[in-house]
């Protein structure tokens, strides 16, 4: 499913305010779909490049 119906919701909750007349919250919803992108994008390539070098994963050795 991704990330793109967070994007469909912003789209629809600007066009609404527009629409209507809120334009501090088309501003938001607009300022949100900026951010969100951003944070989406961090995500992907995060999660395409693995953990981070010297990471480990599972508990700590206890040798």
């Amino acid at each position: 499913m991704g990330y793109e119906w967070i994007f469909e919701v912003l789209k629809d909750l600007r066009s609404f305010a527009q629409v209507n007349g809120m334009s501090a919250l088309a501003a938001k919803a607009d300022e949100a779909l900026k951010i969100a992108a951003v944070e989406v994008s961090v995500l992907s390539d995060a999660a395409q490049s693995g953990p981070p070098s010297g990471s480990r994963s599972g508990p700590p050795s206890t040798h």
